[in-house]
């Protein structure tokens, strides 16, 4: 028997595949971004809601993905460990007070999530870039992970988080005792040079959605 987790699942592995969140392929498919969020699964007084057949059809047709692929995705074929949950925080909420603990971690509850292929990191998470600071290599609607537990090394590019709440995505220039050194992705956007005690966190894009 069909279950209504079968369906969700099948659309959180066609997003993954897509490279992109539950909202960005609503988005893509001209749906309201909230069409598939994990409050939009279940009604207030707690009852099922299914997606519907409507919304389906588009994401197919916005992903060039068949009904026979589709149903594909159905069940929990992938094996276990194949797939994670990566909590989705929009880039621009990013920068509040509340949405990270001092190691770097997103805190709190109600995220939109990704389902990812294993990463070997269970504290990944998702940005959703917003605005043009980060073109060419990020555009604004992609999604990128963030890894705080990956190594980084000099060029790398990196999620730093200062004490005062900013958020920026840059390539690592140089790193000292004193200072962080980073380069702006978008010339158009000065470089920065951040004493190392005014940043809170620093963590390495591993992917991203282009």
């Amino acid at each position: 028997m069909l279950k209504h987790t079968d369906i969700w699942r099948a659309i959180d592995r066609l997003a993954a595949q897509s490279g992109l969140s539950a909202s960005g392929l609503a988005r893509r498919a001209g749906l309201d971004p909230t069409t598939f969020n994990k409050s939009k699964r279940t009604t207030g007084d707690g009852k099922l809601r299914w997606p519907s057949t409507e919304s389906i059809s588009k994401v197919l047709d916005a992903t060039s993905v068949s009904l026979t692929d589709f149903v594909s995705l159905i069940g929990d074929t992938a094996g276990p460990g194949a797939f994670q949950r990566v909590p989705v925080i929009g880039y621009a909420q990013a920068g509040n007070a509340g949405y990270f603990d001092d190691a770097g971690f997103p805190v709190g509850t109600g995220w939109d999530e990704l389902l990812f292929p294993s990463l070997g990191d269970p504290q990944a998470y998702a940005l959703e870039i917003a605005g043009d600071s980060m073109e060419p290599v990020y555009r604004d609607g992609d999604t990128i992970i963030v890894s705080p537990a990956a190594q980084i090394r000099r060029n790398d590019r990196v999620v730093v988080r200062t004490r005062g709440g900013e958020v920026m995505a840059k390539q690592l220039v140089r790193e000292t005792a004193t200072r962080i050194e980073l380069l702006s992705i978008n010339r158009a956007h000065p470089d920065r040079s951040i004493p190392r005690g005014e940043v809170a966190w620093m963590a390495r894009i591993i992917w991203a959605s282009q």
